[in-house]
């Protein structure tokens, strides 16, 4: 039986599929409690006073990864819409980049526009539909891809790991007798991307894959790319931490949120060795682990809530210490900023 028959049940028994709405919706009682608490609907502004919004709302990345140490951070570009392609072929040929490359928005969110470029022809074809302020980095070819999540309260010197995020991309395995749909189909994390990769590999579709030949679907280490997210907390310890507090403490007013990195291998990683920071994501990240596949619903719930009681406290404290919280003006502002990209997207 084709696994699209299947495919409702897996969603409607994996929570990690559910809409967001469904998820967070026990959140939003907690978040108007803590508000209450706060006098404010926007405490979590404060967070992180270096990031607009604290990091929650349309939040550019380019400003962000300025304040992260060049030592740690993956190159990037920018160039701001409009612009021409050859502007960002030249600046490309003028910075000696090769491919393949990442190219996203300097605004997103959940992957929305980020893709892995492998020549001119898909960089042009990439370019002539953005219609939005780009990034461009090069694809770190790092063999290990994490999402570590940390907090530090502004008073204290030492901060918390508390969530770590192994990223298992999405592959499939030949076995000479079946295509590359079939093994697509039988797999219901790639079934569940089934027509967005039949575009991408529209001329591989239905070819025979060798016998334990792999291929790679989606190198984007995103959840709704089908990424299996996989729960690495037991890496955590004294070492890591005292890693993100050096790193943290050199980043102007971040407190709270959640490092998308690439590493060498994990013995560099508890050295501060080997790491290059692709993103850092403010107070609307999530600790990934809790996508972990088996993962209590139950559990994730609770760990979100006390993610928001943490949010809250830093919140409060920066407040007291005279960083301000968004006004409704202003929030209103990024809204529209934030739907405005997604109709960009749509486009």
């Amino acid at each position: 039986m084709s696994n699209s028959f299947r495919l409702p049940w897996h969603k409607l028994t994996h929570w990690e599929y559910w809409p967001m709405e469904v998820v967070y919706f026990p959140v939003f009682f907690y978040w108007l409690y803590l508000s209450v608490r706060a006098r404010s609907l926007f405490f979590f502004s404060a967070s992180n006073p270096g990031i607009e919004t604290g990091g929650m709302l349309g939040e550019v990345k380019f400003d962000i990864l300025k304040k992260i140490p060049e030592a740690y951070r993956t190159p990037t570009l920018f160039f701001a819409y409009p612009f021409e392609a050859e502007q960002v072929l030249d600046q490309l040929k003028k910075n000696s980049w090769t491919y393949p490359l990442i190219f996203k928005p300097d605004i997103g969110e959940r992957g929305n526009g980020v893709e892995k470029i492998d020549n001119a022809e898909q960089a042009l074809d990439y370019l002539s539909h953005c219609t939005y302020d780009l990034l461009v980095q090069p694809f770190i070819t790092y063999p290990i891809e994490l999402g570590v999540f940390y907090y530090r309260y502004p008073s204290r010197e030492k901060g918390q790991v508390v969530s770590v995020v192994a990223k298992e991309f999405l592959k499939v395995k030949g076995n000479g007798s079946v295509t590359l749909a079939q093994l697509v189909d039988a797999n219901p994390r790639a079934a569940l991307q089934a027509e967005r990769l039949s575009i991408k590999y529209a001329k591989r579709w239905q070819e025979v894959m060798d016998k334990d030949h792999e291929l790679l679907l989606e190198p984007i280490g995103n959840h709704c790319r089908g990424t299996s997210f996989r729960n690495a907390n037991d890496i955590i310890n004294e070492q890591l931490v005292s890693v993100f507090d050096t790193l943290s403490k050199q980043i102007d007013g971040f407190y709270f949120g959640r490092f998308d990195l690439k590493c060498r291998s994990i013995e560099e990683l508890m050295k501060g060795e080997g790491i290059s920071i692709m993103e850092l994501n403010g107070a609307g990240s999530e600790q990934g682990h809790i996508y972990h596949p088996g993962f209590s619903f139950f559990t994730a719930v609770k760990t979100i809530l006390q993610q928001w009681r943490i949010l809250f406290e830093i919140s409060v404290e920066n407040h007291k210490r005279g960083i301000p919280y968004m006004t409704l003006k202003e929030t209103r502002g990024y809204l529209r900023k934030s739907k405005q990209l997604r109709q960009k997207y749509s486009a």
